[in-house]
């Protein structure tokens, strides 16, 4: 083959070759794009992995992997998503790695996290790699890096990284669920656009919830972005709807972040009413408050503040009539859809009965009393308690405990929806009134239980008009429409704020 003829330099206009046809250079300018977006998804990444470790570590967690990667504030979501889990994967061998071959000494300490992703990246990734100190770190040392890896791979006995990474937990495929956020849409018309790419239908349970294949990715969609739609479960959508708030009543949602759930009280209540939502982690805090702008909700005052630290003998919450409880738990029914077997805590779950480790008791002891405390504002006629865990500790045993308190305050369990086939774990009387999910049913595992207070003559306070609700005989009563100041949060810990305020 004849080598190709030499190019002619123009002195005056620099290289021939600058555009026209322009594969050359576009193909340049290509390289450079994705070089560049590489540069800043490792970035992404870096800080991301940060606070899933020091999370994980300390078990305080912001949020979820996929929670922390698909937030505002990361712009390059699939690149940072894939990443991320990666790096989790390979993270043993990757800190084995660079132990071994003293590339990440105490200099290089601070940036620990973006030295592992960018060593994965460019040891086992893309390889593509441009100026960063981090970048230039590993190409220098490559060579030290993958001799280190050759030596662990031979003293166990391995033929490939593959091999050392092992198998990790996969994720059952499952329909892709989103609510219609019926404050700027409705069903119909998100049908319509969505039916012109994919095979969508409405489930025949929840209100204005549509189901999509396994494997939709909807994130970076303008129905998502623009608050039309939310990608959220099935599971965690029943729990709102089974609380089944009226327009017009005051609501708090005690443990609020991320705010779907608050956004879909919103729109069950028609935008009408009030909605106090709680969060008392701050970062978490500020999700919740996106959420809500999100929504377009224009009823919802976000509180970055302890639910318990709510006087519910305060005349400014005399008028409150329902309480959705969510409160922190396990998230052992969601730890898969989590990704939690990525995280190095996982390994070390395995060799305890998770389901009694003192973490779990811990929360049960939290729960108890945050569900204690909602039953107790004199006049709520419905509270929710729901969890996303599995375990027996934090849902039946929790309403248990706490169901004598709440008989003598004129509660009785409800059934949401009867048509339901999982139930309570019989471990009670009335147990059959609750409500599980499990991923056997192609949904999270979460609990719901429905607490409804009976009116003075015997009936119940509160009418459902809802199927999803199975309650005794109802009584109607005059629906209430003032509003109070919210006020009684302990000032030192929290920060009121209405949701057309930036944080």
């Amino acid at each position: 083959m004849a080598p190709p003829p030499p190019q002619r330099k123009n002195p005056s206009r620099g290289p021939a070759v600058t555009g026209g046809n322009g594969r050359p250079p576009r193909r340049m300018a290509s390289r450079d794009a994705a070089e560049r977006a590489a540069f800043f998804a490792r970035r992404e990444a870096a800080a991301v992995l940060r606070r899933v470790l020091r999370g994980d570590a300390t078990r305080r967690s912001a949020g979820s992997i996929k929670s922390l990667v698909y937030s505002p504030t990361v712009r390059n979501k699939r690149a940072t998503f894939a990443l991320v889990c990666q790096t989790l994967k390979y993270l043993p061998i990757l800190k084995e790695v660079l132990g071994s071959s003293g590339v990440l000494n105490s200099k290089w300490k601070k940036q620990e996290e973006l030295v592992v992703v960018t060593a994965y990246d460019i040891l086992f990734g893309q390889g593509t790699a441009v100026s960063g100190s981090a970048e230039q770190l590993i190409l220098a040392n490559k060579d030290i890096l993958s001799s280190a890896l050759d030596r662990i791979c031979a003293k166990r006995n391995v033929s490939s990284v593959e091999d050392l990474v092992g198998q990790k937990t996969a994720v059952k495929p499952k329909p892709r669920f989103l609510r219609v956020n019926t404050l700027k849409t409705t069903a119909e018309s998100v049908i319509e656009e969505l039916s012109k790419i994919h095979m969508v239908y409405k489930d025949d349970m929840v209100p204005d919830m549509l189901v999509l294949p396994p494997g939709t990715d909807l994130h970076s969609h303008p129905l998502v972005t623009n608050g039309k739609v939310f990608l959220q479960g099935k599971a965690s959508c029943m729990v709102a709807v089974a609380l089944n708030p009226k327009p017009g009543w005051k609501v708090i949602d005690a443990c609020a972040a991320p705010g779907n759930k608050t956004v879909h009280l919103a729109a069950l209540m028609n935008g009408e009413g009030s909605i106090i939502a709680c969060e008392l982690n701050k970062e978490r805090a500020k999700t919740l408050q996106h959420t809500v702008r999100r929504s377009g909700a224009n009823n919802i005052q976000t509180v970055n503040g302890d639910f318990l630290d709510i006087d519910s003998k305060d005349p400014s919450y005399a008028e409150v009539r329902a309480i959705l409880l969510d409160p922190s738990c396990s998230g052992s029914g969601i730890s898969t859809e989590r990704l939690d077997y990525l995280l190095p805590s996982h390994s070390r779950d395995d060799q305890d009965d998770a389901s009694t480790s003192s973490r779990v008791m811990k929360l049960s002891a939290f729960q108890k009393k945050a569900l204690s405390h909602a039953l107790s504002f004199p006049s709520v006629a419905r509270v929710v308690y729901s969890t996303c865990s599995i375990h027996q500790a934090e849902n039946e045993d929790v309403v248990n405990a706490v169901l004598p308190l709440a008989t003598s305050l004129g509660f009785e369990l409800a059934t949401p929806f009867p048509q339901w086939h999982r139930r309570g774990l019989p471990i009670f009387e009335g147990s059959e009134h609750l409500l599980r999910t499990d991923p056997e049913d192609d949904l999270e595992g979460f609990f719901i239980a429905l607490f409804v207070r009976k009116a003075a003559n015997g009936g119940v306070e509160e009418p459902s008009e809802d199927v999803a609700v199975e309650v005794p005989r109802k009584v109607v009563l005059r629906r209430r429409h003032g509003l109070r100041t919210f006020s009684s949060l302990r000032l030192s810990r929290m920060i009121l704020c209405s949701n057309r305020v930036l944080w």
